[in-house]
């Protein structure tokens, strides 16, 4: 079953009815008149990061007594159809993404500059995205050529290896991004124009990154860009759009927020984030906002600066697991927008089993088949990788898993297992220790039954390729880098050190003073000792706000993270999964 029409679990219906951020007129039927509200339908998606196929992680549905059923989610030609479906429902229709389509991507799609990931949205209808933080990997040029086409080589990898890149269809949208000559590096703001029955009704575009871009992104891949305030860009865009016909304003930002339940998908308890200070500075005009970059569901009624017009804040998650469904009603007199709501639609694909065991499919959602067009052409990619993908890279103990949800900040035994091959691949150029940033690991590592683990399961932790650096800090830098993880002023990450460090640290002391020991080889720390530390080069350049990492000195550059983990493995017969309690909590 793929029609959204077909509800049988009253729980889905409940949860429907819970995503209505403001009421609806009844959809248009081919009787109605101009006299009836005009819908229009936008199809929302973020941060699908080249999840060509099925990521093998689940979204959750909770029964009324508290049960947890998770539901096989993703992948590009699932994700088609289910877009398909939701644009059948709305004969007035656009497809807008929040940013952070490519880059951390699979195997498949990024061996290949993510040329597959940009060829799937293309298929898909996307007509609108805005530029996250991750779209900056490779750098501006590279980004440039997505959107334009053709194969100039700005990478170490080689541009279109099976086909002649034609670029993107859509457009990407980046009204705070702004060059050294003062032109934004692509454009701010689109507009789309639909034909009604109650004549032309327009909606406008505002398509930005988040401001803390640098913090996330290599600085050599920035040159030459600078990134201006949210809430000032989009407040002088939004009479701009007004000025050229906009009826209605929708945001498309890199930023986000993140409720306490993971869980309700179209939910907004207790929501907050980042993307509240910008929503709180928003002047009157902006009537939704679609979100990304917290990888978190949800669909919110947000307070505006015009009591009687919340603005409409969604999300979609990550990996096209989930697809926001939102629809606006138009007077058809006056074209004033009327009411809006949003849903967050699964994208049931195939069963997998994971390291909880088997996910099969559920009836409580639609199942979507695979749109056979999307489903060919990814195969094309995933076909040709294979040889990369399936090759033996080593063994594991047991499953090495990424914490998700409320504790992904936290990490885990997969951020001392890279940690500790970092160390491993950089004790000749003399490093003592190894740090690796919590967020800058993707997915968890679970080896076949036998321990083996190939070389894309590794890249899927891994999918950035960033060299490994080893430099010079003082003992004060390094617990400085510490509490900076644990302080109150920016995203928390309890940074994963190699085994021959340890600390403890206690969240009730104050924000800067939370670390209660540290440790290395056994012996405390040296404020004015100098030690050799290794890290990748997004740390090393002050990535995810580590700005300690800046001020080494004597920094030598090494390999590849995903080489280090590699030679880490297949150094033993069987690598033991980290289970050292090398990091404690204090409560």
């Amino acid at each position: 079953m793929n029609s959204l029409s077909k509800r049988s679990a009253p729980l889905l219906l409940a949860s429907m009815l819970a995503a209505c951020a403001t009421p609806q007129a009844p959809r248009q039927t081919p009787a109605a008149t101009a006299q009836a509200p005009i819908e229009i339908g936008v199809v929302a998606i973020n941060d699908f990061h080249g999840a060509l196929e099925p990521p093998k992680q689940s979204v959750n549905l909770i029964d009324p007594d508290g049960t947890v059923t998770g539901v096989p989610a993703g992948g590009a030609a699932w994700l088609a159809s289910a877009v398909d479906a939701i644009k059948a429902e709305h004969p007035n229709h656009v497809v807008v993404a929040a940013g952070d389509l490519t880059s951390a991507s699979q195997l498949a799609s990024s061996l290949y500059l993510d040329e597959p990931a940009v060829g799937v949205m293309n298929r898909i209808g996307l007509e609108f995205n805005a530029v996250g933080n991750h779209e900056f990997d490779r750098g501006s040029a590279e980004l440039l050529r997505l959107q334009n086409g053709g194969c100039a080589k700005n990478t170490r990898h080689e541009p279109c290896r099976l086909e002649q890149f034609k670029g993107a269809s859509y457009k990407y949208l980046s009204a705070s991004t702004i060059k050294d000559d003062g032109q934004t590096l692509f454009p701010g703001t689109g507009l789309k124009t639909f034909d009604t029955p109650a004549g032309k009704i327009t909606l406008g575009f505002i398509g930005l990154s988040l401001r803390t871009v640098p913090a996330l992104v290599s600085p050599d891949a920035l040159k030459g860009l600078r990134f201006e305030d949210e809430a000032d860009t989009i407040n002088a865009l939004v009479p701009k759009l007004k000025a050229q016909g906009a009826d209605a304003v929708v945001v498309l930002i890199h930023q986000g927020g993140k409720t306490p339940d993971f869980n309700d998908v179209s939910g907004c308890n207790q929501f907050t984030g980042d993307i509240n200070p910008i929503l709180d500075r928003l002047k009157p005009g902006v009537d939704v906002v679609v979100s990304g970059h917290t990888h978190w569901p949800y669909v919110c009624e947000r307070a505006g600066p015009d009591p009687s017009h919340p603005i409409l804040l969604t999300s979609a998650g990550v990996y096209g697991e989930l697809v926001t469904d939102i629809t606006l009603n138009f007077d058809p007199k006056t074209h004033a927008l009327i009411a809006k709501k949003a849903r967050n639609v699964i994208v049931q694909s195939q069963p997998y089993t994971g390291s909880r065991g088997a996910i099969p499919n559920t009836d409580r959602v639609p199942r979507f088949a695979p749109k056979p067009e999307v489903a060919t052409y990814v195969k094309r990619y995933v076909d040709d990788v294979v040889k990369e993908t399936s090759r033996l890279a080593g063994h594991l103990s047991g499953p090495a898993i990424k914490t998700e949800g409320d504790g992904s900040w936290r990490g885990g035994p997969l951020g001392y297992l890279i940690a500790d091959s970092q160390l491993g691949a950089t004790r000749k150029l003399g490093a003592q220790v190894a740090f690796t940033n919590p967020f800058g690991v993707r997915t968890s590592l679970t080896p076949a039954a036998d321990g083996t683990v190939t070389f894309g399961q590794l890249y899927a932790v891994q999918p950035f390729n960033n060299e490994l650096v080893v430099q010079t800090m003082t003992g004060a830098q390094i617990l400085a880098l510490i509490e900076n993880g644990l302080d109150d002023q920016n995203t928390q990450q309890v940074i994963a050190p190699s085994a021959n460090m340890r600390y403890s640290y206690d969240m009730r002391r104050p924000s800067g003073h939370r670390v209660v020991s540290l440790t290395l080889d056994g012996k405390p720390l040296v404020p004015a000792a100098k030690y050799r530390v290794a890290s990748n080069s997004f740390l090393s350049e002050g990535g995810d706000f580590f700005v300690q990492f800046t001020q080494a000195t004597d920094k030598v550059r090494a390999g590849i993270d995903v080489d280090a983990m590699e030679a880490w493995l297949t150094a033993v017969p069987m690598r033991q999964v980290p289970n050292d309690g090398r990091v404690t909590e204090i409560k």
